[in-house]
């Protein structure tokens, strides 16, 4: 069996590696500025700011803001949050507030309540109402679209 040694690794597992740990049983309070990735599988109120990404494990609980490049939760979120590049919600995740981010995963058994704000368009910096349009077509098709419709 060949272990492998840190210098091994490639560029992008080395940026994936945890930068903080906030374990279970653990509280903070504050603010919190981080680069890489952060994990928190404790309580933690206030607010979390990164471009990294932030990692919450199936006993965290979070109160508060947070703006991340990329969210990964398993956890309890109560508060706005903002996902730069991706946010996912694993099964067991729970939202509380409004959700900010150009790409959502939302796994069977999440729960969100509040608001879901996507868009491409705002990414790229045009109106965000000039997707509405789209939006509404790619709703549930009325009765006229039923067979028979147009003829």
């Amino acid at each position: 069996m060949r272990f492998k040694k840190k210098q091994d690794l490639s560029e992008e597992q080395a940026a994936s590696e945890l930068n903080a740990f906030l374990g279970e049983g653990t509280g903070y309070d504050g603010h919190l500025r981080f680069s890489g990735t952060v994990r928190i599988d404790g309580a933690f109120k206030g607010e979390l700011t990164s471009e990294g990404d932030l990692v919450l494990g199936k006993s965290a609980m979070v109160e508060g803001r947070i703006e991340v490049g990329g969210l990964y939760s398993n956890g309890r979120i109560s508060g706005d949050v903002i996902a730069g590049r991706k946010a996912v919600l694993r099964s067991n995740a729970a939202l509380s507030g409004s959700l900010r981010a150009p790409s959502l995963v939302v796994e069977e058994g999440a729960v969100v309540e509040g608001d879901i704000f996507m868009s491409a368009a705002e990414r790229a910096g045009s109106r965000p109402e000039a997707s509405e349009p789209a939006v509404a077509e790619a709703q549930a098709p009325g009765p006229e679209s039923g067979a028979g419709a147009g003829e």
